[in-house]
């Protein structure tokens, strides 16, 4: 088993780069959540509003570190909206907290605000987490429907970088709900949109196990996850918020090492035993075929 801390509270940043200041960020934020939210989300992010679980910091945007256009580029962002960002004259940091669990109710109140806030003032809405510009369709598909369903890859990013032996690959998302994010090492070149779904799955199925370890340990300091977790296709569907593929199962059994830095822990993704002379490849070949 892998012992893993359980944070006290966990945390969800956006800011939305206005043109011009509202003269009441909080009331503006009432009225177009009410407004633009479908409930039950929009009764959740108006009663966050109503306590201090979630605030709106609204200042010039001078008074802020300056968002970080260049990594806002390299994450998907269009020249217009790198160039609606660096000219914003105010910024309205949306910030909420909440214990690590299901629902992650920092992250949608935090953004169905933001998203309405945007909306109203015409603004772009920059992910301070990942970070990225998130367009409006993106914004409103990303949250729950009325079941409080969501898709697990409009919450996370997959960078990867190129090293002497292959692709790194980094997720960026799993630390929204408390969990150590994904780490990939030596990915050949013809396998990074395979080892892509590898991970998405692989997080779909994590974060099940930890919220379901969260519900049981009662506000545990510490949750224990397995070191070798199965995972299909029908994980990889899930994470896309696709139907289960129904095919004949090719689950596939990933090894997990729990790596800490100074900065961070990761989640290094391994074959299990015997297997583990072909690295994520060999993965990646049994999932997939």
């Amino acid at each position: 088993m892998l012992t893993l801390p359980v944070p006290e509270m966990v945390h969800g940043t956006y800011a939305v780069a206005a043109g011009a200041p509202p003269g009441d960020p909080m009331e503006l934020a009432r009225e177009q959540v009410t407004r633009r939210v479908p409930a039950p989300l929009r009764e959740l992010a108006l009663g966050m509003l109503g306590s201090p679980l979630l605030t709106l910091d609204l200042r010039p945007a001078g008074k802020f570190p300056p968002l970080p256009t260049d990594l806002l580029a390299a994450f998907g962002a269009s020249s217009g909206q790198v160039a609606e960002v660096s000219a914003a004259t105010h910024v309205c940091a949306v910030r909420a907290a909440y214990q690590p669990g299901w629902p992650p109710a920092h992250e949608w109140a935090a953004r169905a605000v933001a998203g309405a806030l945007g909306a109203a003032l015409d603004a772009p809405v920059v992910d301070v987490f990942t970070p990225q510009v998130l367009d409006p369709d993106r914004l409103w598909r990303s949250l729950p429907d009325e079941r409080g369903h969501t898709r697990l890859v409009d919450w996370m990013l997959l960078a990867h970088t190129e090293g002497p032996a292959g692709f790194w690959f980094n997720t960026k998302g799993l630390a929204r709900f408390g969990l150590p994010e994904l780490h990939a090492e030596d990915v050949p070149a013809d396998l990074v949109e395979p080892c892509g779904q590898l991970l998405n799955g692989l997080a779909r199925r994590l974060l099940d196990l930890w919220v379901e370890e969260l519900r049981a340990g009662q506000r545990s300091a510490f949750a224990e996850l397995p070191e070798t977790v199965p995972i299909g296709p029908a994980d990889v569907a899930a994470a896309h918020g696709a139907p289960d593929p129904r095919e004949t199962r090719r689950d596939v059994r990933v090894r997990l090492r729990l790596d800490t830095t100074e900065s961070q822990a990761l989640l290094t993704v391994l074959p299990p035993g015997p297997d583990a002379a072909d690295g994520v490849a060999g993965l990646c070949t049994r999932l997939f075929g």
